[in-house]
């Protein structure tokens, strides 16, 4: 994967499967990674219904 999805939903499962898979240890590596910060990815999927579970390491639905 070259870069992100915009699409909030299938960015939502881009990110979890990245996270779940180990491809990354944390949300902030990941971004990273994709040139993004972290807060502001959680802020754009708080927006569309997502947010973020520290302590599982990912995005649900609110």
């Amino acid at each position: 994967m070259d870069h992100l999805p915009h699409n909030p939903a299938i960015l939502v499962s881009a990110v979890n499967m990245l996270l779940r898979d180990e491809e990354f240890d944390t949300l902030e590596a990941l971004c990273y990674n994709f040139n993004t910060e972290p807060e502001k990815l959680k802020q754009y999927l708080l927006k569309s219904g997502y947010q973020y579970d520290e302590k599982q390491m990912q995005f649900k639905v609110i």
